[in-house]
């Protein structure tokens, strides 16, 4: 009795070679043209030194902040400093302050001498500028 030797099919050997293929080419594709890949890596190294540069503008506002917090520690509080700021705010003077009136339309001294104003001509200049 003849025995007829099988063949083995072709169409199993040929998918896995043709699947293989396809998914060699998708790797080769994503490698060049994907999103991390070689076209996009000149996007990827701009995006990075924008980054390193906003985080450098944030770091130096962190510090500024930083500072202004240890300033306000009050066991590092220069006496100094305090009084300046407080007479500032509060619009007030010390008696040993010289005090320089500055005319607000051209923001030149009221008198470029070191002699005191009489006392009707400093009312006029206050009420001209609506002080009092």
């Amino acid at each position: 009795m003849p025995t007829r030797l099988k063949r083995p099919a072709i169409w199993r050997p040929l998918a896995l070679t043709v699947a293989l293929l396809g998914f060699q080419g998708y790797l080769g594709f994503s490698a060049i043209g994907g999103q991390f890949g070689i076209e996009n890596k000149t996007q990827i190294l701009l995006d990075i030194d924008q980054l390193k540069g906003k985080s450098a503008a944030l770091q130096a506002e962190i510090d500024v902040y930083r500072h202004r917090a240890t300033l306000m520690d009050t066991r590092r509080l220069d006496p100094d400093i305090v009084t300046e700021r407080a007479r500032a705010l509060l619009n007030m003077a010390n008696a040993d302050d010289v005090i320089v009136m500055i005319d607000p339309v051209s923001g030149k001294p009221l008198s470029g001498k070191f002699e005191e104003l009489p006392a009707d001509q400093l009312t006029q200049l206050l009420e001209a500028n609506s002080i009092l």
